[in-house]
């Protein structure tokens, strides 16, 4: 057995068995920690198949930001999980239903990938390019300009969900660091001679 073949085996089933804990653990922080471990073994997955920038888009959007939020938001909320699961019961055919719709679609696929006619093997020889320069030459080159125009409606989604969700709270004090900044010792300080045996 390579050593290819090996890790495949190994974080293809760890992948496998982390995805299974993190509908099955009764925690939901354990869940969002074996949800971590299942991205950081499709990762590999990606590493092992030459998907370098997947990869690291799955590590970095994936596990360092939504992974995260997620443990943050089930950490800080106070919720009710014993109340949540009291339907359960009531949504377990409608949740059967879809798990066999789900079974039948992957033994389709699998079946189709065992059962496919032999690819020819004359194919013409590619130049090596890993993919993430290849990637970067076509979005830089063939579609820079669509790249740009999804920046720009990111950034204005951005600046729009931003001017939405501000509001003015009235009876929130608020510092003003110009105004501390630029105060006089006159307007803070106050020297008041005391004499003896008398109070302020």
């Amino acid at each position: 057995m390579s050593a290819e073949l090996f890790l495949f085996w190994l974080m293809g089933a760890v992948c496998v068995a982390s995805a299974v804990m993190v509908i099955s653990a009764k925690n939901p922080v354990h869940s969002v920690l074996f949800l971590i471990l299942c991205f950081f073994n499709a990762a590999g997955l990606f590493v092992l198949i030459g998907a370098e920038f997947l990869a690291m888009v799955l590590v970095v959007v994936y596990v360092g930001a939504v992974a995260v939020l997620f443990m943050f938001v089930v950490m800080m909320l106070d919720i009710n999980f014993v109340r949540l699961r009291e339907g359960f019961i009531e949504y377990l055919p409608v949740g059967a239903l879809v798990g066999l719709v789900l079974l039948a679609e992957l033994v389709l696929v699998a079946g189709t990938w065992a059962f496919r006619e032999p690819v020819a093997t004359g194919v013409a020889a590619v130049e090596a390019v890993d993919n993430t320069r290849a990637l970067g030459r076509l979005l830089y080159t063939e579609h820079f300009l669509v790249f740009q125009i999804a920046g720009v409606v990111l950034l204005v989604a951005i600046i729009g969900a931003i001017a939405l969700t501000l509001r003015e709270r009235v009876g929130v004090k608020r510092q003003d660091v110009a105004r501390q900044v630029h105060r006089r010792r006159e307007e803070t300080l106050v020297l008041e001679r005391v004499e003896p045996g008398k109070g302020v």
